[in-house]
């Protein structure tokens, strides 16, 4: 349990645990170590946020420190392998850094992004592949949220509406191939060539809702929105998207408040409930409400998966007698499987993709705080 206040606010919890996060590891130290990554960029998504709500400049500092050991004076990123979209993600930390020191390394680094996405490798129908040259033909919903948010701003900052049309296609293909008609949730990925072990030789579709994967999912297409016009074509789509998810994904709902490794079978044998995409869930529901998408009363489900993340949480005592904030029960990351995989998943403590998704939630969180 966390030693913080019963009347701490989601922004104390997101204050302990980058505090706890910056005391191990050094911006440039991230893992991994020298890589342009998603998990370093879902996390420090997640500090952004939290320097947003609490104007602490460290962590800015600390968003930057990382980007500029790994992104050139020239705007080159070394590190990044253009044919995964788990190597782009990490380019929307570039906006706020250009916005404010207006450094051209973030503006040429934004335009690589940018024009290797324009060019991405895709199916007949518009979905990008998730990794070019390992997994071809492969839409992975966590693709979302790596190669949307990123290109959605990109249309918005500097004047090319056409990446609006991408990521509206990406996601709205990503739902016609994934969505099961029966529960309204994602299978975690489709193989257009049917090629891949666990593809279906008929439907091209992976056998699992994947917890975390299907928590990208509303995340990455309302961050989306924020950029994409409101006379959008494609715009009612998407917000029905989300709508349409998130009241699939309210049904799916543990009974302690969290969700499940494997989403759409909660309390069967082996499967347990999973902390990031919980966090997920509970940031989508809160910010679908702000945006409207959503009625007031998601926000109850909302606070209850809050609830059982923060009673999950644990602590661990420095021999300085600081406390750190462990964000546990994290599945580590995984390729697509079949139930028993999953189930099998190891769990982490305090890994990126858990104290991202933690804080992300608690940004969302404390923006809807009093309505909770």
């Amino acid at each position: 349990m966390s030693r913080l206040s019963g009347n701490a606010q989601p922004v104390d919890y997101a204050v302990a645990s980058v505090e706890t996060m910056m005391r191990a590891f050094a911006a440039a130290d991230l893992p991994p170590r020298n890589h342009f990554h998603y998990h370093q960029g879902v996390f420090l998504s997640g500090v952004y946020q939290t320097y947003l709500l609490t104007g602490d400049e460290r962590y800015f500092d600390y968003v930057r420190n990382w980007v500029n050991a790994v992104v050139a004076p020239d705007g080159s990123i070394p590190s990044a392998e253009p044919s995964q979209l788990d190597d782009l993600q990490p380019g929307i930390l570039l906006y706020p850094l250009y916005e404010r020191t207006r450094d051209e390394r973030y503006r040429r680094a934004l335009d690589r992004i940018a024009h290797t996405l324009r060019d991405f490798p895709r199916n007949s129908d518009g979905g990008l592949w998730h990794k070019a040259n390992s997994c071809p033909h492969q839409l992975w919903l966590d693709g979302l949220y790596m190669g949307g948010p990123v290109a959605a701003q990109y249309g918005a900052e500097f004047g090319h509406p056409e990446y609006f049309d991408q990521v509206a296609r990406h996601a709205l293909t990503m739902r016609a191939h994934t969505e099961d008609p029966m529960t309204g949730l994602y299978r975690h990925a489709y193989d257009e060539s049917r090629r891949a072990r666990w593809a279906d030789p008929e439907t091209g579709l992976a056998p699992c809702v994947w917890g975390r994967s299907v928590g990208w999912v509303p995340v990455a297409v309302l961050d989306d929105l924020d950029f994409i016009p409101a006379d959008h074509p494609s715009r009612p789509a998407l917000e029905a998207m989300v709508r349409d998810l998130l009241t699939a994904v309210l049904k799916a709902q543990g009974p302690d408040g969290r969700w499940w490794q494997v989403l759409d079978k909660p309390g069967d044998e082996g499967n347990w409930p999973e902390t990031s995409c919980t966090c997920l869930f509970v940031a989508a529901l809160c910010k679908a409400v702000r945006a409207g998408i959503l009625d007031e009363s998601a926000l109850e489900p909302a606070k209850r998966g809050y609830e059982a993340v923060i009673a999950h949480l644990g602590h661990e005592t420095r021999p300085d007698g600081t406390e750190d904030l462990i964000v546990d029960g994290v599945c580590i990351g995984t390729g697509v499987g079949d139930y028993d995989f999953y189930c099998a998943r190891p769990t982490s403590a305090n890994d990126l993709h858990g104290v991202g998704a933690f804080l992300i939630m608690t940004a969302e969180v404390q923006r809807v705080w009093g309505k909770m």
